[in-house]
């Protein structure tokens, strides 16, 4: 059955239409990565844009503000602490400044990106995970957990590490017989979904380290597979068939025997790379190579999956990066934003559902999924579950001051609070120290030479007292001293009580 043909039920995600960016919106000049890897190298979250880039002598990936546009110059300095080249990146869901890589050296690393972004080369991770013997081409950060991030890599291994602790967790060895492809975790974190290069889709456990549904043969073709979990539990893989066209099927994880619906597309030979919005419920498709993105509502109304629109353009993509809830524009109803990654350019791409009013639409933003994580890393490992902790989009989305402990101001993340009694502080600068003291004894000369003054002026039998040009600086002098004397004492009062009005810190 063709969806294309079908009748869509209505729904305010019907006439969403894309649109790409004006040009000098876009990012310039950006040398996309060659690697030979299906991943979309690239991620971006409400803060800083990550893009991985060509570079000779290891691996490179360049960090950007969000809101830069333009030329992007040959000497900005990049994350460039990797031996081989990287293959993902991906941003932690509950700090905007810390991004995972995985790279060919068969490493991951944890960065600290500063605010504001890089003024200087980044070489030097805050953690860096060693567990894999062959590369590692796969990330994913826990959707509620603190800390907990699963890699997997072509050693067909999977591993679950808290970065607090640097320590794997868990690890799956022989959950799979050849290269990983995909994973997924599902809403509440508790469980995940591979695809796999010999053409299963698995539900796993990683904390009982076993495999509980499997699906030979997801999809019959020879190419990569790629699988989704969505929110209400089911699973969505795109793949090929037999005759090598590309596929889109719909999965129940209570019976993975038969899926709910398959649809096959064209014969192109570029993977599809899905991306899930479980707010409203879409899934956008991006072909690596193609020059379309395809995107779906998912209901529980048959026919399930419901084709929507198509993104055309001419250029052709060779990844994407897809911006979480938090960043969108809702003054301008934009439900999605892609960054299409062309040969040497960025180009942003909104979602965007027509309406007339510029009121808040909240039916086109539930509540999202925020910064703060619903556990802790050791609440997780010891079998507790729970959803991301949701917050409003109304009138735009602004991060709260953080009550668990990341990476920022410490050597490392930490799986606690920072009111732990491990935690740490950072000893008194000395030159610190000794300039405040100094700025002390000033202001003690300061006011004693005050105090004086006044004595002085209040020993005299005759006092003017003269306001100068209606600032609250006054000017004290003797009628009868000589006038040098008296410009003297202008100069030395007014200098000391500006000094005092302006309110200086001798000390900061």
């Amino acid at each position: 059955m063709s969806f294309r043909r079908g009748v869509v039920r209505q729904s305010k995600f019907r006439h969403v239409f894309a649109q790409a960016w004006k040009a000098e919106h876009c990012l310039d000049d950006v040398r996309v990565s060659r690697v030979t890897w299906d991943g979309p190298l690239c991620a971006a979250n409400p803060t800083f844009i990550a893009v991985v880039i060509e570079a000779g002598g290891g691996g490179t990936f360049l960090v950007l503000p969000l809101a830069k546009s333009g030329r992007v110059d040959q000497n900005t300095p990049t994350v460039c602490g990797h031996a081989a080249p990287v293959l993902d990146v991906q941003w932690c869901p509950h700090d905007d400044n810390v991004i995972a890589s995985a790279s060919e050296d068969c490493t991951v690393k944890i960065w600290q990106i500063p605010d504001g972004g890089l003024t200087s080369p980044m070489s030097e991770a805050v953690v860096t995970l060693e567990g894999h013997s062959k590369r590692v081409g796969i990330l994913a950060w826990h959707p509620s957990a603190l800390n907990i991030l699963l890699t997997a890599g072509c050693d067909n291994v999977l591993c679950v590490w808290d970065v607090g602790t640097r320590e794997m967790v868990y690890q799956l060895n022989d959950a799979h017989p050849d290269l990983i492809y995909s994973v997924s975790w599902n809403r509440e974190g508790s469980v995940l979904c591979t695809t796999c290069k010999d053409k299963a889709l698995r539900v796993i456990d990683p904390r009982r380290g076993t495999v509980l549904k499997v699906r030979e043969k997801a999809h019959e073709g020879t190419r990569p597979m790629r699988a989704v979990f969505l929110a209400d539990g089911k699973i969505l893989t795109t793949g090929f068939s037999r005759m090598s066209e590309r596929q889109l099927a719909l999965w129940d994880t209570r019976d993975l025997s038969e899926p709910v619906v398959t649809q096959e597309m064209d014969t192109s030979n570029g993977v599809l790379l899905p991306f899930y919005d479980p707010d409203t419920n879409m899934v956008y498709l991006c072909g690596k190579g193609d020059c379309t993105i395809r995107y779906y509502e998912v209901t529980d109304e048959s026919p399930y999956v419901h084709f929507l629109s198509l993104y055309s353009s001419k250029e052709p993509q060779r990844g994407a990066g897809f911006l979480s809830k938090r960043g969108v524009d809702v003054n301008k109803c934009e439900i999605a934003r892609f960054y299409k990654l062309h040969e040497r350019k960025v180009e942003p791409i909104s979602m965007t559902v027509p309406r007339k009013s510029d009121l808040f639409q909240g039916d086109l933003y539930p509540d999202t999924a925020g910064l703060e994580p619903a556990l802790l890393a050791e609440d997780w490992i010891a079998g507790q579950d729970a959803p991301p902790i949701l917050v409003s989009l109304s009138g735009g989305y602004t991060a709260p001051p953080s009550k668990c402990g990341t990476l920022r101001g410490r050597p490392k993340m930490l799986s606690q609070t920072n009111t732990s009694p491990t935690s740490t502080t950072a000893p008194p600068n000395p030159v610190a120290v000794e300039m405040e003291s100094e700025g002390l004894e000033l202001q003690l000369y300061i006011s004693q030479l005050i105090v004086s003054f006044y004595l002085v002026i209040l020993s005299s039998e005759k006092l003017r007292l003269v306001r100068y040009k209606g600032e609250n600086i006054y000017f004290l002098f003797f009628l009868w001293w000589k006038r040098a004397s008296i410009l003297l004492s202008n100069l030395i009062v007014s200098c000391l009580f500006m000094l005092l009005s302006l309110n200086v810190n001798f000390y900061a």
